[in-house]
């Protein structure tokens, strides 16, 4: 027999109920306006008449999106700094904390106390600098690629959940004649495809959405992401000159033109979250339970 909720509970799931829906809405309604705006006109936009959906249609912003050669040549550079940079990061570091999920490395409470370090105190921005400079690293894709590659915290949370995987398993193996290469390669990587898979995603996301550090390294036009390209269309736009990219500009058209930037860098997100919302299950769980 159900039992009958009372005034209090019933208050309170309504008040949860309540709290949800707006911060659905703050987290919708940013998107939301990105796209209405984009897809309204210049003038609509600049005299704050697009509020809730798109005043005086046109996709003139979208056409000089697509006219730009500057434009695809960012995009391609973000979607190889995201993907080549995300396979570089999730390969250090399931390595990373494989070796470190075995009790029997020497000095591992040593290491991990030094890796941890890293956490808590950055070289800082100058230093980084100087060291790339030194290496010969400025205006490099490699250095892009190299910068940020591992991140400590995500190594501690693979290594987690490594150690909460059985070793019979890896023993069993042995007996097979595995070598530790294999048994990573046959045994933990399968078990870990949620946990890669998440990790995965938070490292896409971040080099994704990177610009400082590009801004940064890169000088070449031709290797900056996405993301220092839409940098300078706002600061175009705040300082009202016409020097940068070679999108011909009108005054009521440069709102639209960053809003319809924002929207072809974010779509790529959009549409890979529902492919792997799955993972998400297992893998918000990374580093939750020991073995």
């Amino acid at each position: 027999m159900r039992m009958k909720r009372s005034f209090g509970e019933r208050c309170f799931d309504a008040i949860n109920i309540i709290i949800m829906l707006l911060v659905v809405f703050v987290t919708l309604y940013p998107l939301w306006y990105v796209l209405v705006a984009s897809l309204s006109s210049g003038t609509a936009v600049t005299n704050g008449e697009v509020v809730w959906w798109i005043k005086d249609f046109e996709l003139e912003a979208y056409r000089r999106l697509f006219a730009d050669s500057s434009i695809w040549i960012a995009y391609a550079n973000t979607i190889f700094y995201s993907v080549v940079g995300t396979a570089l990061s999730l390969v250090l570091t399931s390595l990373g904390a494989y070796v470190l999920s075995k009790k029997r490395l020497r000095g591992r409470k040593l290491i991990t106390g030094l890796i941890l370090l890293s956490m808590w105190f950055a070289p800082g921005t100058m230093p980084t600098y100087i060291s790339f400079r030194n290496l010969g690293l400025l205006d490099t894709r490699v250095g892009i690629l190299l910068l940020g590659a591992v991140q400590t915290f995500y190594v501690i949370l693979m290594r987690s959940y490594f150690e909460s995987i059985p070793d019979s398993m890896e023993e069993a193996a042995k007996i097979d004649g595995a070598s530790d290469f294999k048994v990573f390669l046959n045994v933990y990587l399968p078990l870990s495809v949620a946990s890669i898979i998440t990790v995965g995603l938070y490292y896409f996301v971040q080099r994704w959405n990177s610009y400082f550090w590009a801004m940064i390294l890169l000088k070449d036009p031709n290797k900056i992401p996405l993301q220092v390209l839409l940098k300078k269309y706002v600061v175009e736009m705040t300082a009202n000159n016409s020097e940068l990219a070679n999108i011909d500009y009108t005054v009521t058209s440069r709102e639209t033109t960053i809003f319809s930037t924002i929207v072809i860098s974010t779509l790529p997100m959009i549409i890979l979250y529902p492919f792997i919302q799955k993972f998400f299950v297992k893998g918000v769980m990374v580093g939750a339970v020991k073995g």
